[in-house]
């Protein structure tokens, strides 16, 4: 008796069909230079504190977590797609020295989180890493903080929309399409302001979109406060 083999390859052919396709990786990934903007990431310090204590209650203060009062603090300034993202763009990356990781701990106060961020977002950034560090720097120069997020003596109460309404009025040509809230289960955690290369703000809808939903926030107050 003769045997049709075709029928399950064609059913598997056709359910293979079916699923949802991965988007496809941006033709330029991964190299270096190649890019459509940056992404800003400020870190809420109390935050990142709050979580450690309740991570490991046994562990020693951090430089970032010990008594200086910090605020927002870089996590990163991360080169972008429009859709995607670039990372280590150069492996193994180029070395960097230790002046440059000195010279950035008062904008970003965890000498491993330099060397991460180098590693996996500055040599996406096409510049050498001295150069890429002074970007880090001028984008920070451009966001101005929210008067009542400075100096935060007590926990606020936020919600989302009013953490980007705040950036919104502080900054008046940011908009809230080119920026995101990050935050976890309970704590506002993290703002992200899109830039363009030339370090103008730039709406962007695939991070904008990501922000967080949650009704409310927290924002520990400042060490020391």
């Amino acid at each position: 008796m003769i045997r049709f083999g075709f029928a399950p390859a064609l059913a598997a052919l056709l359910l293979f069909a079916a699923l949802p396709q991965a988007p496809a990786q941006d033709a330029r990934q991964n190299a270096p230079g190649q890019f459509d903007f940056y992404v800003l990431s400020l870190s809420w310090s109390p935050s990142f504190c709050a979580a450690a204590v309740e991570r490991d209650s046994s562990r020693g203060p951090t430089l970032q977590c010990g008594a200086r009062p910090y605020s927002f603090v870089v996590h990163g300034l991360w080169p972008q797609y429009d859709r995607g993202f670039p990372e280590y763009c150069q492996v193994p990356a180029p070395r960097l020295d230790r002046s440059i990781v000195s010279s950035m701990l008062d904008l970003m106060p965890a000498p491993h989180l330099v060397f991460n961020e180098w590693d996996k977002h500055g040599t996406c950034s096409g510049l050498p890493a001295r150069a890429y560090f002074e970007v880090v720097r001028k984008a920070r120069a451009v966001v101005k903080i929210p008067p009542e997020y400075v100096d935060l003596e007590e926990p606020l109460n936020v919600t989302p929309v009013a953490a980007e309404e705040a950036f919104v009025k502080a900054n008046p040509e940011l908009s809230r399409n080119g920026m995101a809230i990050g935050c976890d289960k309970k704590r506002l955690t993290e703002v992200r302001i899109c830039l363009s290369k030339e370090l103008k703000f730039h709406d962007c809808a695939e991070i904008a979109r990501r922000s967080c939903t949650r009704d409310q926030l927290l924002m520990p107050p400042q060490r020391g406060g």
